[in-house]
C-alpha cells in the first residue's frame, strides 16, 4: 500500500531520542524497517529551528535529513513566551515572570499536510508520528472523508504503557508504540555527504 509518514519532529526527539545514543537517525531507512510491506511515498519531518547552544546540532542533523530522497521538512516557529511563577512559597522579588521556549505551528501544519494528502488521493495509509493530541480532530476528519484510508498511529514513549496519548490512539484505525530497538540499526553514518558538502554527526550525539 501507499503510505505516507508524518514525523512530529519535537515529539520523536523528547518522547524517544533525547539523551539516549541514537539521536543521529536516519529516518528513511529507519521507516523502511518499520514498514516493510508498505510503498513509501514521502516521509514528512515537521520541526522549528531552535535557539541557543543546541541550534547548530539541530542544523547538522537537518542538513543530513535532507540528503535522503524520501525526507520533506516543513518548518515552524520556535519562539518565547513570558510565564510568570505561581509558586506561593516563591520569595523571588520583582514580576515574578521568566521566559520559556515555545514551538509553534507543528500541529497545524501536520494536520494540513494529512488532508491534502488525502484529498489528493496520494496514499492509501497515513502513519503518523506523534503523541499530540491536537491532532486528533485531523484524524477523524480525513476517517470521515475519506474511510478507505487507513490512519496509524505511531506513539514516541519510553514507556510503553497505552494510557500515553489514549485520544489520538482510539482516533486511529491502528496505535502502536514506536520501537526503539529499531533505533540503533536506522542511524546515519558518522560523516553525511550532501549536495552542500559533507555534515559531521555532534559529537555529543557519539
Amino acid at each position: 500500500m501507499r503510505s505516507i509518514i508524518y514525523v512530529d519532529g519535537f515529539n520523536l526527539y523528547y518522547g524517544a531520542l533525547k539523551g539516549g545514543p541514537h539521536r543521529w537517525l536516519n529516518l528513511d531507512r529507519y521507516f523502511a524497517l518499520l514498514r516493510t510491506d508498505d510503498d513509501v511515498q514521502r516521509i514528512w519531518y515537521f520541526t522549528a529551528v531552535i535557539a541557543g547552544p543546541r541550534r547548530s546540532r539541530q542544523l547538522a542533523y537537518l542538513q543530513a535529513l535532507k540528503a535522503t530522497p524520501r525526507v520533506a521538512i516543513q518548518y515552524g516557529q520556535y519562539k518565547e513566551k513570558v510565564v510568570r511563577c505561581t509558586v506561593a512559597e516563591c520569595d523571588c522579588a520583582g514580576l515574578r515572570e521568566f521566559r520559556v521556549p515555545e514551538e509553534k505551528g507543528t500541529d497545524v501544519n501536520i494536520a494540513v499536510q494529512m488532508l491534502d494528502d488525502a484529498y489528493q488521493g496520494l496514499a492509501d495509509r497515513l502513519v503518523l508520528v506523534s503523541g499530540d493530541s491536537d491532532l486528533v480532530p485531523a484524524i477523524r476528519t480525513v476517517k470521515r472523508r475519506f474511510p478507505e484510508i487507513q490512519v496509524i498511529v505511531y506513539v514516541p514513549a519510553r514507556d510503553p504503557r497505552r494510557g500515553a496519548a489514549r485520544q489520538l490512539r482510539t482516533a486511529a484505525d491502528k496505535d502502536k508504540t514506536l520501537p526503539l530497538d529499531l533505533l540503533r540499526r536506522a542511524q546515519f553514518d558518522v560523516v553525511v555527504q550532501t549536495p552542500k558538502g559533507s555534515v559531521v554527526r555532534p559529537d555529543a550525539w557519539a
